[in-house]
């Protein structure tokens, strides 16, 4: 078997890694393990193989990083992110709260648990939902300072 199929096969698990995975390394190595089977396919000697497979990674990952493509993402918390859950920055109306600081509220035509914020006072009204914590809102009082325009009453 010639090496060039070797370092073809490599690189054809390394594309499989990328698509499980979802990095951009592994498309990297791909590319480098793919280049090094067309140098094995045109003669060159396992030592120029690995030069080419060394060089292509690292400038690939050089290249990567000079685009910006590797930076991390931003971390975001999905329980607190409105681009995640439109429910966020809703405002809900609060009858009367629990003595464990609990509730229950009508939103959506569904009746949701409710859960004020640490350290704020108990009172009836309207209410700021900034977490969603499975079945659980977790709420703040409504100030209408920061009423954002896709607000509604329920």
């Amino acid at each position: 078997m010639s090496l060039s199929w070797i370092w073809f096969g490599l690189a054809v698990l390394a594309l499989i890694g990328e698509v499980l995975s979802g990095t951009f390394y592994l498309l990297v190595i791909a590319a480098a393990f793919g280049l090094a089977g067309l140098g094995a396919w045109f003669g060159l000697t396992w030592a120029l193989q690995m030069a080419i497979v060394a060089v292509a990674a690292i400038l690939g990952v050089l290249v990567l990083r000079r685009a910006g493509v590797l930076r991390k993402v931003r971390s975001t918390d999905d329980r607190r992110d409105v681009n995640v859950n439109l429910d966020i920055g809703q405002v809900i109306h609060i009858d009367a709260w629990r003595d464990d600081g609990t509730s229950r509220a009508r939103h959506r035509g569904a009746q949701w648990e409710v859960k004020l914020v640490p350290n704020v006072p108990q009172a009836p009204g309207l209410h700021r939902i900034v977490e969603v914590r499975g079945s659980q809102f977790l709420v703040t009082p409504h100030t209408s300072l920061n009423t954002p325009a896709h607000e509604t009453h329920t």
